[in-house]
């Protein structure tokens, strides 16, 4: 048993290993916390995280966190000095409004988000801008954006697009690593399971089997089940996408013919073997 044990214990190590450095590197970017705008003592920080993206309608929730610093904040940037009003970038649907004094609460922005489509699932992505422009008692003061990303789902890219006194970004949005990988791992489920059944079809009718409950069975169990399997797909993509048209359809429609093509083989067998004369 040792030469069997052997390999499969390193393909084991080595899937762990690989799967780690993956897991690792996915960490990591989500950790990446990306820093634009003034570097002034006395500023308004911006924390915006992505909580989620919705591809399907098109846009994702920013949860926004603002702290005074500095002369302009009190209570250690708890609340604003005066009023305190934030300016968002046209594809953000809102501005925001602090009251002088009062203690400043989180709040969740929509953002709108273009240059993509669902339909393209699992290698869409999505791009838009994110950025912030303060005023502090009717006098603009600098900003500085801290932008991060929690959506699992998706990996961001950030890129400033303003002055270095300017608390603007430009947003990329693409499907994460580990997604891909699942999807990918999916989509040769799906072939595998197709041409699992097109090879048990071949077989059952140049061998003139009949109709055989068991693989008749098996082969109807595993049309159903595809659809359910193609169901868990992360971030519920609708029909039609590329994870479709690059397997789920064919292999429902290769295992559909199939199951039609065995029962229809092994009724003529079936019947040709009851009109048989016997000796």
């Amino acid at each position: 048993m040792l030469p069997v044990l052997l390999p499969i214990a390193f393909l084991i190590l080595a899937a762990v290993a690989v799967g780690s450095w993956l897991q690792f590197h996915e960490r990591q970017v989500i950790d990446t916390v990306h820093t634009v705008g003034s570097t002034a003592r006395d500023r308004v920080d911006v924390q915006a995280s992505v909580q989620r993206v919705d591809a399907s309608a098109r846009e994702l929730v920013l949860r926004v966190r603002v702290i005074p610093r500095g002369a302009l904040g009190e209570e250690g940037g708890a609340a604003p000095v005066a009023d305190l009003g934030l300016q968002t970038s046209e594809a953000t649907l809102g501005d925001l409004e602090f009251k002088a004094h009062e203690r400043i609460t989180t709040k969740d922005l929509q953002v709108a988000v273009t240059d993509g489509s669902i339909g393209d699932y699992p290698f869409d992505s999505y791009v838009t801008d994110i950025g912030f422009w303060a005023q502090l008692g009717g006098k603009e003061v600098p900003v500085r954006l801290l932008f991060s990303n929690n959506d699992t789902l998706f990996s961001v890219s950030a890129t400033p697009t303003g002055s270095r006194q300017e608390a603007l970004v430009g947003v990329k949005l693409s499907r994460s690593a580990s997604l891909l990988v699942f999807t990918s791992f999916m989509m040769i489920v799906m072939w595998a399971l197709a041409a699992s059944v097109l090879l048990a079809t071949w077989y059952l009718t140049t061998r003139r089997q009949g109709l055989v409950w068991p693989a008749l069975g098996w082969m109807a169990a595993t049309l159903f089940a595809l659809s359910a399997f193609r169901n868990t797909a992360p971030g519920t993509p609708p029909i039609g996408c590329v994870l479709d048209w690059f397997a789920f359809l064919w292999a429902e429609t290769i295992i559909a013919l199939c199951l039609i093509t065995v029962v229809v083989t092994g009724v003529r067998t079936a019947l040709r073997e009851a009109d048989a004369p016997r000796a």
